[in-house]
């Protein structure tokens, strides 16, 4: 049997490395040598050729395109903001001229806010909802509300098979006891840091900086955990001290999902 992997697809911000405006030192790295270039985050679990996907944002295609792959006929959502769903109706094409019904799932929520902003994508996707609990690929899934900050709420998803457990938590801040529970005793946290550390009002922030996750980790106690979600402040060449068994998700970094 083929081993159970997840691949970084994407681990850029809502607006994504390089920004189109910006000329910062990391912008332009990302358009010459390209070692912070990021899409939009998005990660595949991987059993051989199947695969179902998290989230499903505007550099849906080109992310396809870049690994070959023609179809996908599975994808969760954390969230209904556009740099995780702005790929969907490209998705609901693929499933239109393939003849293939994709099945996209979320929290019930979620779902509702899809079917508000796409309101034509049941005619090629299944919408299914998240709860009471969900089992892909051999993975039992429970998904919970998390706090997001200023962007209201996202969903991350605690994952469970055989031994593994690992958590993918790509957009959130400030996070609860209530909300932190379901991270503890993992084997793989994914965490999305937008920042190294940011300074803005923190009551304008969405999103955890890498100073802040650092405090987390040591609360949650996850055996490794890897950085999602960064925009251009983070240079991947030059990172800051990271606590142990922590590292910045590359594009193409993937995990073995076992012990």
């Amino acid at each position: 049997m083929e081993e159970d992997r997840l691949v970084f697809w994407g681990t850029g911000d809502a607006m994504g490395v390089p920004r189109v405006y910006c000329e910062c030192g990391v912008c332009e790295e990302a358009r010459t040598t390209g070692v912070n270039r990021r899409l939009r985050s998005l990660v595949a679990v991987e059993q051989g050729d199947r695969r179902f996907l998290i989230d499903c944002g505007p550099d849906w295609r080109m992310q396809m395109e870049a690994r070959g792959i023609r179809t996908v006929d599975t994808i969760l959502v954390t969230h209904a903001h556009f740099d995780h769903i702005g790929g969907l109706p490209e998705w609901a094409d693929q499933c239109r001229w393939t003849g293939e019904r994709g099945v996209l799932y979320a929290p019930q929520e979620v779902l509702e806010a899809i079917g508000e902003r796409y309101p034509w994508l049941n005619r090629n996707l299944e919408l299914r909802p998240v709860e009471p609990g969900l089992v892909l690929g051999g993975w039992k899934i429970f998904g919970w509300r998390v706090n997001h900050g200023q962007n209201g709420y996202s969903y991350a998803y605690r994952f469970e098979k055989e031994n593994f457990v690992w958590v993918y938590c790509p957009d959130s801040i400030g996070l609860s006891d209530e909300e932190v529970r379901p991270m503890r005793q993992a084997d793989l946290l994914v965490l999305g840091t937008s920042f190294v550390q940011e300074d803005a009002k923190y009551s304008t922030r969405s999103v955890y900086d890498m100073r802040e996750a650092a405090e987390l980790i040591a609360a949650v106690g996850p055996a490794r955990t890897l950085y999602t979600h960064m925009s251009h402040d983070v240079d991947l060449n030059r990172l800051p001290e990271l606590p142990g068994n922590v590292s910045a998700a590359r594009t193409g970094t993937f995990v073995k999902l076992k012990r």
